[in-house]
């Protein structure tokens, strides 16, 4: 397996996500090239300071960063040499299987859609994310790839993150529901109600319409939405939860009683905070591409690079593309054979 990391996008600066690579490397022994993107000489220095010397790492030069600050199409255009740009023709050229960057997300997914293209017959990428509850774990899509979405689209990023779920989590048949103010078949805008009209004729699970309070009661394990609304509910539920552990922390430590009960619930508390880590995954797989492509976070850290490697890894393995190719074909397929069914209006 071939990944390539762009190493220049994160907060942390790159011998923080080099030594992320080097402990995936020191773990994965499939992993038989790996190309670090960057900056060569600020690679070098920190492929010495971390002493790294695996004859698996090859290093591209790229002289120029996409800030957080750059706006993606105009970026790129402009940048046309920046790591995120030069990682990707590596999967275009086929000398890589998949990408790893944790740099300007709208850059990564308009490099990774201009270059790569989406695979046949998915009409847009979707990026999916999972989010820990306390029985189960939903994959939410799309979680800000595309914020104006037609209903074919959430129809197709059902599809994709029904397999996502079923062949990576391991759920057998995976719940999906169309995030909406209402469980009823009724309720929801104009997107969602024709969405939900398509989602009911191809082959998933699907349970119909999900509201907010749904997502951690264990009744969904598929959340769809167009990106605008995905990436509101990713942001909340992470601000929520960081602000919640604060407060927690906060109240605790008010007085004696309260930080001795806070140390005989020190166990609960961190397997709390194990489960809710976000490194655990490491980054948002961008499905419906020709490659595999990963957005790791900004401020990811040597474990979380370690695990967006890894469950990268799984995704090429599980042959995760062509599955959702066949897949959305046959959703597509199935659509259009009741189209040509259906009565000519009068």
């Amino acid at each position: 397996m071939r990944i390539v990391v762009d190493v220049m996008g994160g907060d942390h600066g790159c011998e923080v996500v080099i030594g992320g690579v080097k402990q995936a490397l020191e773990e994965d022994a499939s992993l038989t090239e790996l190309f670090l993107v960057g900056k060569e000489d600020e690679v070098g220095a920190a492929i010495k300071n971390l002493g790294l010397r695996d004859p698996r790492v090859k290093v591209v030069h790229a002289s120029e960063v996409l800030t957080m600050e750059d706006k993606p199409v105009v970026g790129l255009r402009r940048k046309k040499d920046c790591s995120i740009a030069r990682a990707v023709e590596i999967v275009k050229e086929g000398r890589a299987d998949a990408i790893i960057s944790p740099g300007n997300t709208g850059g990564v997914v308009a490099a990774s859609t201009i270059k790569l293209r989406p695979l046949p017959g998915v009409e847009r990428p979707a990026i999916a994310t999972v989010i820990p509850a306390q029985e189960n774990e939903f994959v939410l899509l799309d979680a800000g790839a595309n914020v104006e979405c037609r209903p074919m689209h959430l129809m197709q990023y059902a599809i994709m993150g029904s397999v996502y779920s079923r062949e990576i989590l391991g759920y057998p048949k995976p719940r999906v529901g169309i995030l909406s103010v209402g469980t009823e078949d009724v309720k929801g805008n104009d997107l969602t109600l024709e969405a939900f009209k398509l989602c009911k004729q191809v082959e998933i699970n699907f349970i119909g319409n999900v509201e907010g309070h749904d997502l951690f009661a264990n009744h969904v394990d598929v959340v769809v939405c167009d990106g605008f609304v995905g990436n509101v509910v990713l942001k909340t539920c992470e601000g929520m939860a960081m602000s919640m552990f604060r407060w927690l922390k906060q109240e605790f430590m008010k007085t004696p009683v309260r930080q001795a009960g806070a140390w005989l619930a020190r166990e609960a508390f961190l397997t709390i905070k194990r489960r809710v880590d976000s490194d655990t995954y490491g980054g948002a797989p961008l499905l419906g591409l020709n490659g595999v492509v990963t957005i790791a976070h900004g401020s990811a850290r040597e474990a979380a690079i370690k695990n967006a490697i890894r469950h990268t890894g799984r995704a090429f393995n599980n042959r995760i593309n062509q599955i959702i190719t066949a897949e959305v074909a046959r959703a597509n397929a199935r659509l259009s054979c009741r189209a040509a069914e259906a009565p000519a209006p009068s």
